[in-house]
């Protein structure tokens, strides 16, 4: 089995760099590795290269031009960029724990998406990782144990690995609260439903459309809780102004049962 990791950023270098590196410390190295820019400067290409250059590790720099929010449009193209089996979705923002690939590979399972989650980071625990450069994906269970104590992270128990396989498939039809910093999926099943709908304008709700049709197509939810976690960086909220649409449209396709996208992969093709 191939995978692919695509990670989507805009405008954040310093946070990209931090969450390369944790793709470069991981345990497992038979991956590729997808940039997926939003259409960001010159300086996030710069960090892409400089990483291109020490990953033992195909890496590529999918870009477009900026547009305003375009996410689901970026990783359409990233998704047609690459021919692997599987594809774990996840966010510029977001620093993975060094066995992350290979546990989302050992979830894979034919039929299912696997839906992971994340830990939140404080603003000024966020900065001060930035600033030093602090190796988030090495940190022990007692690092993040203290982290937690000093509210530094909204949680810790998430950190914690499960054994057992059969309570993850316990909620086959859940869609709620599954998010693309940390979902994994098969690409003929992304595919088979043209990807994500670049209909949604700006911020919010794409993911869950995404997940709504896999369902639709027949695909079910998987948990990777417990299991393949991210460290989620700080960020000031996203504008919101899109998002009353955005639920319209989410409304819609739910009491639709439509499995593909309206405007999606297929155009890349």
């Amino acid at each position: 089995m191939k995978t692919a990791v695509i990670v989507t950023t805009y405008n954040r270098p310093d946070a990209l760099a931090a969450v390369l590196a944790g793709y470069r410390a991981q345990t497992l190295q038979t991956f590729d590795l997808l940039v997926a820019d939003d259409g960001s400067t010159g300086a996030t290409r710069e960090v892409v290269e400089k990483f291109r250059q020490q990953a033992a590790f195909p890496v590529q720099h999918i870009w477009h031009e900026d547009r305003g929010f375009r996410a689901a449009a970026v990783r359409n193209r990233a998704l047609a960029a690459t021919t692997a089996d599987y594809v774990i979705f996840s966010d510029g923002d977001c620093v993975p724990p060094v066995d992350f690939v290979a546990r989302q590979n050992g979830l894979a399972e034919r039929g299912y998406f696997v839906a992971g989650n994340r830990v939140l980071l404080s603003e000024a625990f966020t900065q001060k990782v930035l600033n030093n450069s602090l190796p988030l994906q090495n940190f022990s269970h007692a690092d993040w144990f203290l982290a937690w104590l000093k509210r530094d992270i909204n949680r810790w128990l998430p950190l914690l690995r499960l054994p057992g396989s059969g309570w993850r498939r316990s909620s086959p039809q859940r869609w709620e609260g599954v998010k693309t910093c940390n979902l994994a999926a098969w690409r003929d099943d992304l595919a088979h439903i043209n990807g994500l709908d670049e209909a949604y304008a700006g911020w919010g709700l794409e993911d869950s459309d995404l997940v709504i049709r896999l369902l639709h197509a027949g695909v079910k939810h998987k948990n990777g809780r417990f299991a393949a976690p991210v460290f989620h960086l700080w960020h000031a909220e996203n504008d919101r102004s899109s998002l009353a649409e955005n639920q319209r449209r989410l409304d819609a396709i739910l009491q639709s049962g439509r499995m593909r996208a309206e405007c999606g992969l297929d155009q890349y093709a």
